[in-house]
């Protein structure tokens, strides 16, 4: 995750292709979970007396007055941390910065009580956005996300798209043999989980074809779940922000 950093350096926020191949400014969003974990993290610990915002305060409530840069370093970082609550933070947040993986970091979110799953309906705020945008988000099912004209948008790197031949600049005429609608595909997509397949045509500039999608997988949408008979730390973060 540390190199990602590089990103607008190198790449000046030109446009890449497959972006969610090749990470992109991923300090941000991973940064948040590792904050979160973090956060729980002395949460527990301390017996929910301390939190981030303790850090927060110690780290940043410096040089009061003064509007010169404080510079500061890894170990910086570290020794507040020991501070506000005794750990191994140095190990622990080389594997996060140096690590691969696997998946997001989420040991923090499970900590705060919650867990990510997927349900065959989206949230509302995942509903919204497509809403917004008049696209149909089909992300983490076939691996894309089309518009309401049936222009295909994102494709997902190795995604069942993807293996299908599915690209951008393609435009999606027809599912099965009847012409394109979103809910339709949609339609398609419940029924491909009793083995039916999912045919598209699909064209890109004068060339018509048929793809097959391979997925049986059904609507899959992400959202948050509690987990059964643990604490609630992840409302008492955001009741904070208020």
């Amino acid at each position: 995750m540390q190199d990602t950093v590089y990103d607008p350096i190198l790449n000046a926020r030109r446009g890449l292709g497959w972006p969610n191949w090749q990470r992109s400014e991923d300090y941000y969003v991973e940064g948040m979970l590792i904050w979160l974990d973090v956060d729980t993290r002395i949460r527990e610990l301390s017996g929910d007396r301390r939190s981030l915002d303790d850090f927060a305060r110690a780290f940043y409530s410096v040089n009061n007055g003064s509007h010169l840069p404080a510079f500061y370093t890894f170990d910086d970082v570290v020794a507040t941390l020991n501070k506000v609550q005794p750990y191994d933070w140095a190990p622990f947040l080389r594997a996060k910065l140096d690590g691969h993986g696997p998946g997001a970091p989420l040991d923090g979110l499970a900590r705060a009580g919650w867990k990510l799953v997927y349900t065959d309906t989206p949230t509302d705020y995942l509903k919204g956005v497509d809403d917004r945008n008049k696209v149909l988000d089909l992300t983490y099912s076939l691996g894309f996300t089309v518009a309401q004209d049936g222009a295909v948008r994102n494709v997902v790197w190795d995604g069942p798209a993807f293996r299908a031949g599915l690209a951008a600049n393609t435009t999606v005429m027809a599912v099965g043999d009847r012409v394109y609608k979103p809910e339709r595909l949609t339609s398609a997509i419940k029924d491909a989980k009793d083995g039916k397949p999912i045919r598209l045509l699909v064209r890109k500039g004068n060339v018509l074809r048929t793809i097959s999608l391979d997925y049986r997988g059904g609507l899959r949408y992400p959202r948050l779940e509690r987990i059964e008979g643990t604490k609630d730390r992840l409302t008492t973060i955001f009741s904070a922000l208020k």
